[in-house]
């Protein structure tokens, strides 16, 4: 298989399986859904996928959380043609259209989101983003914002803390409602992959109201969701 085909179908695997739901909203009154991915996670899941060769600890997207999709609840496509969004779905993203973005929000999504390289940014557009904003620059501005936001928390203290270590929902929880205030945990859930006789956490996804605000009031304007994955280990932040 090619290379490239080889990633995107990796990838793929990752949006589809390796994030445990991480496309569908959580229950509740969750308008928008963020979901992030923890690499080191999931290189520990997949260690022979091409997206995690060369990863390491000491690689950034080891110790932060990566950009995976920000999308509107039970929508999809809005607006996009039939041939268009059927393009999309058959996995080939770096013949999308690209996305048109400022110098400076390039950068910041490369950095963000790994798998810009095989055209994944060109996907989340399509099928979430076109849900969301009036362009590409729009959604991914903000989308880039509420991660940095939750980067900048005891959220991602909680996972570098834990490398390679066990994480359990009831701590990550705990973690949000420290980060962003008391009842903040009941919106998130857990995006777990099993690996052999291991459950790893590769992800999270966190239920938001929508609208302008800061992260946390986003998050107080959804309603509490059910994990099914309660807790796993994080990785070790190599590929093996």
């Amino acid at each position: 298989m090619p290379v490239l085909s080889f990633l995107v179908v990796s990838i793929a695997l990752f949006l589809g399986g390796g994030i445990a739901a991480a496309q569908s909203a959580p229950e509740g009154k969750a308008r928008e859904v963020l979901s992030v991915g923890w690499q080191a996670g999931y290189c520990a899941a997949r260690p022979k996928s091409r997206g995690c060769t060369g990863f390491s600890a000491e690689a950034p997207a080891a110790g932060r959380f990566s950009l995976v999709n920000r999308f509107a609840a039970r929508k999809s496509y809005c607006g996009i043609e039939a041939a268009l969004q059927e393009k999309a779905r058959k996995g080939k993203w770096t013949d999308l259209p690209d996305v048109t973005l400022a110098a400076a929000t390039k950068t910041r999504l490369a950095a963000a989101m790994p798998a810009v390289r095989v055209g994944l940014d060109r996907r989340q557009w399509l099928k979430s983003g076109s849900c969301l904003a009036a362009s590409a620059e729009a959604y991914y501005a903000r989308s880039l914002d509420l991660l940095d936001e939750l980067n900048a928390s005891p959220v991602r203290a909680l996972f570098t803390d834990r490398k390679g270590a066990a994480i359990t929902l009831a701590e990550v929880r705990a973690a949000f409602d420290a980060a962003f205030g008391k009842g903040a945990g009941e919106r998130v859930r857990l995006a777990c992959r099993k690996a052999g006789d291991r459950v790893i956490v590769t992800g999270l996804t966190i239920g938001l109201a929508s609208g302008d605000g800061p992260l946390k009031a986003l998050i107080a304007g959804a309603s509490p969701t059910k994990s099914r994955c309660t807790g796993g280990v994080t990785g070790a932040g190599e590929a093996g």
